[in-house]
């Protein structure tokens, strides 16, 4: 029987070495599917909403280099969106096949059509739709070349009808290229980056996650420039160092210690990190920035140098060129500035809470020290990630996983689902918001499914708490971001999952040490502390006054327990601030 289109496809896929699709079944999907399970090759994976599809597939695209997602036509392919997003902000490389109505009703305002090409334009780097076999072979092999060769997402329109035509040979490729060029600075230009560094007293590194598969170059070039080191959070596990060189992060998440490096450095070295809080940034200074992507070239600061290359071959380029630094100072400084930082941070794991208002720090530095040490975390957007971003430490050959730059909330499970499928031999813990758990709790079922021994941490603090806070330092009362929850580990169990609450302090340890050893999926909804503050690397009087303004507000307005419990929880934050 002659090959069509959809099986023309799988086997691309498969070329290209997708291992999975991630997809709901149906209608314009059905030839695909079908072409699928007669391979063999590809493990259609039946999630229970497509957004939870689009994440788990943009997780197993930046653990592994690529993978595949999809959508039936109008609704199906919309619900990819935001995970869609995600990827192609991430630079992951993705594809995304979105199935259509026939053609032959296009334009006509059939049931459920969409524009294939103004819906995903915004959040691809390559967008086609398929309208013909002669075209179908050199859509797909142009899609995957782009996804790998731009480390993005490509999208391939694909009509129901289209996909069950006979296939037809091309005359161009159809296998991929994966390329893997040497690109660095030119000569000169490592000459005057050697130059600004060899003249500069001090300097701090911050890198990111363009740092990956560098750390031993990057270690090098940290002892040999006597410099601290500071990374962004999706750097963290690329980048983080030994004492004294690790000074932690700066940001919305970060810590004064990497904040006030990057500041008083007398030159700041960018690597790979594209951190998109420029208020951060420091601006008296002399900044060399280097980057694998020109165009992200001075766009978060004003640089003296500005140097397109893979962060490690221009390491390896660059120290030849460097003279060894004698004063360590500097590192020493920020060194010891950085451990009293974190005395500070250990404090409110000391300080663990109570019944029902558990310390977030506390339960999250447990979550590290019983985590293994080549555990892939993934965190959800708000409070939860404030937690792990100050307390997962790497250790050895760990992974982080969240939306650093989408910023999307329920992302961790998805995520989590993803990153077990594509490494069954690793644990995979997730920091879930009892917030963006709610969004996409259906999609337990897809973990019970699959067996995914994935352990979902809740982190219960009955609130949007990063929304809370938000509107606090904006001298605003917090309004409708209270959360009634149902039972988390209830809905766990009737989903055939299994689960706990944790109510005290003193139940934390032995219920996470339950879950890390229970051989499958495991749920610990654990109430933490609602009133819980995550301040910044950096604080503005603003900020200050916002927060002021706003506690007083609460207490005019009756609310002065709710303000009690917040100065009482948060009062090692607070005395610093005020």
């Amino acid at each position: 029987m002659a090959k069509i289109v959809a099986e023309q496809l799988v086997e691309m896929l498969v070329e290209a070495g997708i291992k999975r699709v991630y997809a709901v079944t149906g209608d314009s999907l059905n030839f695909f599917n079908e072409a699928i399970r007669k391979d063999g090759r590809i493990k259609w994976i039946h999630v229970r909403h497509e957004e939870v599809g689009a994440y788990a597939a943009a997780a197993e695209a930046e653990l592994d280099g690529i993978a595949c997602c999809a959508g039936s036509c109008g609704p199906g392919h919309i619900h990819l969106i935001n995970g869609v997003y995600e990827a192609h902000r991430s630079h992951v490389p993705l594809l995304v096949i979105a199935s259509t109505i026939p053609t032959n009703q296009m334009g006509t305002d059939y049931f459920q059509e969409t524009n294939t090409y103004k819906l995903f334009d915004d959040c691809s780097g390559y967008n086609q739709l398929v309208t013909t076999a002669e075209q179908a072979p050199r859509i797909f092999q142009s899609a995957i070349q782009h996804a790998i060769s731009q480390k993005g997402v490509s999208v391939i329109g694909l009509p129901g009808d289209v996909s069950e035509l006979k296939a037809i040979e091309p005359h161009s490729a159809q296998k991929m290229y994966a390329c893997q060029p040497v690109i660095r600075p030119s000569d000169y230009e490592l000459q005057c980056i050697a130059q600004l560094l060899n003249e500069a007293k001090t300097v701090t590194i911050y890198g990111g996650i363009g740092c990956a598969g560098a750390k031993e170059q990057l270690s090098e070039l940290a002892k040999k420039l006597k410099a601290p080191v500071g990374y962004s959070f999706r750097g963290k596990m690329h980048v983080q160092l030994d004492a004294p060189y690790d000074v932690g992060m700066t940001g919305l998440l970060g810590i004064p210690s990497c904040y006030q490096a990057m500041k008083e450095a007398d030159v700041l070295l960018l690597l790979g990190t594209d951190m998109p809080y420029d208020a951060f940034m420091p601006k008296d200074n002399k900044i060399i920035q280097i980057d694998l992507v020109q165009s992200r070239l001075g766009r978060r600061a004003d640089l003296t140098i500005g140097a397109v290359g893979d962060i490690k071959e221009t390491i390896k380029s660059l120290l030849p060129f460097l003279e060894e630094k004698d004063d360590h100072s500097f590192l020493d400084s920020f060194g010891t500035f950085h451990e009293k930082v974190q005395e500070r941070l250990h404090q409110y794991v000391e300080s663990n809470g109570e019944k029902d208002a558990i310390q977030p720090e506390f339960l999250a530095d447990k979550i590290n020290s019983l985590a293994k040490d080549d555990a892939i975390f993934t965190v959800d957007t708000g409070m939860s990630c404030v937690w792990g971003a100050r307390y997962i430490q790497q250790t050895g050959s760990r992974t982080l996983l969240g939306s650093f730059n989408h910023g999307s909330m329920a992302n961790a499970m998805p995520m989590a689902i993803g990153a077990a499928l594509a490494h069954p031999d690793k644990q995979v813990i997730a920091f879930c918001g009892d917030g963006g758990l709610s969004m996409l709790l259906g999609d337990l079922s897809t973990i019970k499914q699959y067996n995914l021994p994935i352990k979902l941490v809740v982190f219960n603090n009955r609130a949007l708490g990063m929304v809370k806070l938000e509107m606090e330092v904006a001298g605003l009362v917090d309004n409708e971001t209270a959360m009634e929850n149902p039972d988390f580990a209830k809905v766990a169990e009737a989903m055939g999952i299994h689960g706990m609450n944790i109510h005290e302090p003193s139940e934390v340890e032995d219920g996470l040490r339950k879950a890390f050893s229970f051989d499958g999926p495991f749920l610990l909804n654990v109430f933490t502390n609602p009133n819980a503050l995550a301040m910044p690397a950096h604080i503005t009087k603003e900020q200050v006054l916002g927060m002021t303004e706003s506690m007083a507000k609460m207490i005019l307005g009756g609310r002065m327990d709710e303000v009690f419990d917040t100065i009482k929880s948060n009062y090692k934050h607070l005395k610093e601030i005020f």
